[in-house]
């Protein structure tokens, strides 16, 4: 018989705050954290806007030696797993079998920043110069393995890199291993630190970026007319996810039930989604299958709406091939118009501001929705927060490669 698994903690860092309570005010705000690039000199760049992370300081988890032999993008995965330990009252110590600890964690690219670092000191400093943490600092699986060093968790671990859909996949996966009763706990979410030079680079190259550099704050607007590309972010999300058992034996707050998980692949294009958003679909219509629910359960969608031309389009066409008319009564939003896109780390951290918009009753907006676009019609709750009562939530993650995730959490009830 499937475990009921459920979501215990959360711990996130992002463009808009460095803690749940910062994060969720900011999102019910509609304020953006996006705004112009810090890490690098950018100006011969024709994107020259991010969300980067202002109020984190590695050393508040770190020694300062740990601080220079780790990548940004573990930083913010151990700290986040810190965070989110604390809000679950966890403490492993006190487990009885850290072999039924487990760590699932997604990330797009990983240590972007230690591999152009390192890049420069073979070029200009010769081999010999190149550090020796270079490859265990870069390497994607390297923030599933630094949380488990760093909390003893000696069960089931590795690392999902699905592009965009990484920590929503991540999500998925540890569900899919509680529900078999493969592990007690599992750690899981995604990260990103990828505001690079190279990064940027690249994606320029693409015209995948928002130009409005003169306007930051408004260049994330997810279903649009005027949108413009996405806004590269930064920043991770962990959620700690129990058996119901293992939960309400040491009586756990809850903040909802896992319930549902579905996973497809386009099978089309390197970037582009398949056309009417036929992958995304499926992938929402087996998350209501695997949850046991109808469409008309769902309280609210958490969208991946990029704010790019083709994503929100099909994205849109695709929630109305799986709710039909009930789309149009469907609040969805996308909080990426505040966060930016936090690339592999972005579904994680969108799982937990559905979880706290079924706790708080708040559903966070879509802003920037100034002039709608006349494909995408559905209500995006735009610019203002809403209260609501959500019992049920749905978020969606598509990446490059044609991956699709979809996840449902739901109101619990024991």
């Amino acid at each position: 018989m499937e475990k009921r698994v459920v979501v215990t903690g959360l711990g996130v860092i992002s463009p808009v705050g460095t803690g749940l309570s910062k994060f969720w005010q900011g999102l019910i705000e509609g304020r953006s954290g996006i705004g112009p690039v810090t890490a690098f000199e950018a100006r011969e760049y024709d994107t020259r806007i991010a969300g980067e992370v202002k109020d984190f300081n590695p050393e508040d988890f770190f020694e300062k030696k740990e601080v220079k032999r780790t990548d940004r993008f573990v930083q913010f995965a151990v700290a986040g797993t810190r965070m989110a330990l604390e809000d679950a009252k966890l403490d492993l110590k006190k487990e009885g079998d850290l072999s039924r600890v487990g760590v699932i964690f997604g990330t797009g690219i990983g240590g972007m920043a230690t591999f152009e670092n390192q890049t420069r000191v073979l070029f200009e400093k010769g081999p010999n110069r190149v550090s020796p943490f270079f490859v265990p600092m870069m390497i994607a699986n390297m923030a599933a393995g630094q949380i488990s060093i760093s909390t003893g968790a000696r069960g089931l671990n590795y690392t999902i890199v699905n592009a965009c859909a990484s920590g929503t996949n991540a999500a998925g996966t540890a569900f899919r291993h509680l529900q078999r009763g493969d592990a007690d706990v599992i750690i899981t979410g995604g990260t990103e630190a990828s505001i690079t030079p190279l990064t940027f680079a690249g994606f320029t190259a693409m015209k995948a970026m928002s130009t409005r550099n003169d306007e930051p704050a408004r260049a994330s607007r997810p279903f649009d007319r005027d949108r413009d590309g996405f806004v590269l972010s930064e920043g991770a999300g962990v959620l700690i996810l129990e058996t119901e058992e293992h939960a309400r034996k040491r009586g756990a707050k809850i903040y909802a039930e896992f319930k549902g998980y579905g996973s497809t692949a386009d099978a089309y294009h390197i970037t582009a989604p398949a056309p009417e958003g036929v992958g995304a679909a499926r992938a929402m219509q087996l998350a209501l299958k695997d949850a046991g629910l109808f469409p008309g359960d769902i309280s609210y969608i958490n969208a991946h709406g990029t704010s790019t031309e083709l994503n929100d389009r099909y994205e849109t066409k695709a929630i109305k091939q799986v709710f039909g008319e009930y789309a149009y009564a469907l609040p969805v939003s996308s909080t990426k118009s505040m966060t930016g896109h936090l690339l592999g780390a972005a579904g994680a951290v969108e799982l937990i501001a559905c979880a706290l918009t079924i706790r708080n009753g708040i559903i966070p907006p879509t802003v920037n929705f100034e002039n709608p676009d006349p494909e995408c019609d559905l209500d995006y709750v735009p610019n203002i927060s809403r209260k609501a009562k959500v019992n049920a939530a749905l978020s969606n993650s598509l990446g490059f490669g044609g991956h699709n995730a979809t996840v449902i959490i739901q109101r619990y009830r024991g």
